[in-house]
């Protein structure tokens, strides 16, 4: 096997010192999980990654980025010491960015990063050798240690970067030198660190500022700050590309038919009609297909084949997730299940009622004569001062139509439980683990159940309470 990193190329790209020749095949920062043959990066976050390098060297590590050496080890024990293990993580992912010919794409947005990059993943897979994150990593060690994995081989790298805070986005984008950005969309999150929704823009906006010279952004062209992130692309002089429902918009939607398992869509380019299907329901997702298809024709792959290989593209675990969970072997009676538990913002969370209202539950076949759509839904976290307001406003989205009962997890989601009608209020509790007992009479046989919520509420407890009602078995795929 081709190492990813020998000693002495680590010592190069980071500057450090090294007593002991090594190879490593791979990069870990977590002993859980870290594989024979990978270099542990000893990172400190909520604990100090020092404490475990003997642990990581017992299962087999190559050896370790250190800024000290740990008690106990041997002086010829493989550490490759440097003043700042971060920063010396983000000196190897530059280096590996550096040594790559690999064509790369950065992807931002409040809601459907990690979609996108799975969906570009599924996409490209079939015509080059796709490097992408196997989790979330878009932040400020999850990129430089996505760029630090990726094998100099990669014909196409996909990161994501995110953001909490202004002035987190443009340094990872210069670290990650992208040759085509997509932004999939701007939305009230982190508003507890932005004023508004034109700061949150320009903060994602500032992924063109890493755009390598002939680059191309993939903008939404439906928001109302639609023109702050143009107008950054412009003032950068790099191509823009407009994908949306806009009449304006370069790659232009211009019908989605939404199934239970499927959406269909047609779109507009350069006066050519394009027709794509997704094997999951969600206008949101056949918007960000589209700047896919946007990033396919801008990176020269085919577009027939990118086509074929999105429509087999299923969503990340918890973001969407549909699973039917069998209650009764014998009978077969069942309830679906959509795991969104992953994240929540006012977007999001009503992408996923539109989702559950377009699933069709089962009469005639539980204790009640109709199958109901149910909602719970968990706090939307880091939204700012309007939090209330926001989650209050959930109660007048069109889909709730459609749905028979909403029970609400968290201090904020109490602002909804008392904002919706008394026919569809369900249970309003402090914390999920609440919510736990009730669990089997919160489904009935025939129902489909949505969870969704920021991960800090963990709602995925309740997911897990509901799973273990029956015996679950994979559907298909659904939300952000």
């Amino acid at each position: 096997m081709t190492p990813l990193w020998t000693a002495q190329d680590a010592i190069t790209a980071t500057g450090g010192t090294c007593p002991a020749d090594w190879q490593a095949t791979g990069v870990s920062i977590d002993t859980r999980s870290l594989q024979k043959g990978d270099l542990f990066i000893a990172l400190t976050d909520v604990r100090d990654g020092h404490d475990f390098v003997a642990t990581a060297l017992e299962k087999g590590a190559a050896a370790a980025l250190v800024s000290r050496i740990p008690a106990g080890l041997p002086a010829d024990a493989p550490l490759l010491l440097v003043p700042d293990v971060l920063k010396g993580l983000e000196a190897l992912g530059r280096a590996a960015r550096a040594r790559t010919e690999a064509r790369v794409i950065g992807v931002t947005g409040s809601v459907g990063k990690t979609s996108t990059k799975e969906m570009l993943r599924a996409a490209f897979s079939g015509q080059t050798r796709v490097h992408a994150a196997e989790a979330s990593y878009n932040n400020h060690w999850g990129v430089p240690l996505t760029l630090a994995r990726m094998p100099r081989e990669s014909g196409l790298a996909v990161l994501e970067i995110g953001m909490n805070h202004p002035g987190e986005i443009a340094p990872l984008a210069r670290m990650v030198r992208p040759h085509v950005v997509i932004i999939t969309t701007v939305a009230p999150a982190h508003l507890e660190a932005f004023a508004d929704l034109a700061g949150i823009a320009a903060e994602k906006a500032a992924i063109i500022d890493g755009l390598e010279e002939g680059g191309t952004a993939i903008l939404p062209a439906d928001l109302d700050v639609t023109p702050i992130l143009t107008a950054k692309a412009s003032l950068a002089g790099v191509t823009t590309v407009l994908f949306g429902s806009h009449a304006q918009a370069d790659y232009r939607l211009t019908d989605v038919q939404i199934t239970e398992f499927a959406t269909i869509a047609r779109a507009r380019q350069a006066g050519q009609d394009m027709l794509f299907k997704l094997a999951t329901p969600g206008k949101h997702f056949a918007a960000n297909a589209l700047a896919v298809l946007a990033a396919s024709d801008a990176l020269g792959f085919d577009r027939a084949i990118t086509t074929t290989d999105l429509g087999r593209w299923a969503p990340p675990a918890g973001r969407g997730t549909r699973e039917t969970i069998v209650l009764d072997d014998v009978e077969g009676h069942s309830f679906g299940l959509i795991d969104d538990a992953f994240n929540a913002n006012p977007a999001s969370t009503g992408a996923a009622l539109d989702l559950l209202a377009a699933c069709k539950p089962t009469d005639k076949v539980g204790r009640l004569a109709q199958g109901r759509r149910i909602a719970i839904l968990g706090d939307m976290l880091e939204l700012g001062p309007t939090e209330i307001a926001l989650h209050a406003a959930i109660a007048t989205h069109p889909a709730l139509a459609q749905i028979a009962l909403v029970h609400c997890v968290g201090p904020r989601m109490r602002a909804l439980h008392s904002a919706l009608p008394k026919s569809k209020r369900g249970h309003w509790v402090e914390t999920a683990a609440e919510l736990l007992p009730k669990a089997p009479q919160l489904v009935d046989a025939g129902d489909i159940v949505l969870v969704k919520g920021s991960k800090g509420i963990k709602v995925s407890l309740v997911v897990d309470a509901l799973r273990k009602l029956g015996q679950p078995t994979p559907a298909h795929q659904g939300t952000e």
